[in-house]
């Protein structure tokens, strides 16, 4: 069982810090980009080590799945889903909307909150424990971050509604031999409308956890 255990630190030390500089990467080339051409260019400037970066999220959900750590995937799916939705189904299908200011917005509220959380337990695997003031920032910097995140996420999904209707892309549409239709700018609507639950009830669910992280960690 040690060296399983060791194995899993192992992993998770590398696999944190890998993404750590993956995003460290989106929010250097977001931050000097917006700075010398302005916020038009910023998604040229990151697509790549963001498209990178999130999606290597998704193994978060096999750690969960199969124990390596304690996440629950009631939480880690939907957050990671709605932001690769965000990344390839909004972003990256549809370029009318990748100079939008929210672009700019979204990446570095991203960029800002993974940098934090990655090298939280990057340090917290590597040395058994993570300082006080960077446990403060996991657990607090999303007060800020995560509404200006969720607010850009809504709004790009909201401008790229007009393109996604205009095109029809991803529509499959009847008749066809399996009698079945589906709508992308109708799903685009249901994405939308689960924000509105989904955004308070996850934001309440950080609350909680922060005071259950700063309670135990004034205790120890």
């Amino acid at each position: 069982m040690a060296f399983f255990s060791l194995l899993r630190r192992l992993y998770l030390t590398i696999y944190n810090w890998a993404v750590f500089f993956g995003w460290a990467q989106v929010l250097y080339f977001a931050v000097s980009t917006l700075k010398e051409s302005g916020h038009q260019q910023v998604y040229r400037a990151v697509e790549k080590p963001l498209q990178l970066a999130q999606t290597a999220a998704v193994l978060e959900i096999f750690h969960g799945l199969v124990g390596l750590v304690r996440s629950p995937i009631t939480a880690t799916l939907p957050q990671i889903g709605s932001r690769l939705y965000v990344t390839w189904g909004i972003l990256w299908s549809f370029p009318e909307v990748q100079t939008h200011v929210l672009v700019s917005s979204l990446v570095i509220s991203w960029s800002i909150t993974e940098i934090i959380r990655y090298s939280f337990f990057g340090v917290k695997e590597m040395l058994g424990f993570a300082p006080s003031w960077l446990l403060w920032l996991r657990y607090s910097t999303f007060m800020l971050l995560y509404p200006t995140g969720i607010s850009s996420e809504v709004g790009l999904i909201y401008v790229a509604l007009p393109y996604i209707k205009e095109s029809a892309k991803y529509c499959f549409r009847m008749p066809n031999k399996w009698n079945f239709s589906f709508d992308y700018f109708y799903a685009a609507l249901l994405v939308l409308a689960f924000y509105v639950p989904g955004s308070p009830h996850m934001y309440q669910y950080m609350l909680g956890q922060r005071k259950r992280a700063l309670s135990k960690s004034k205790r120890e």
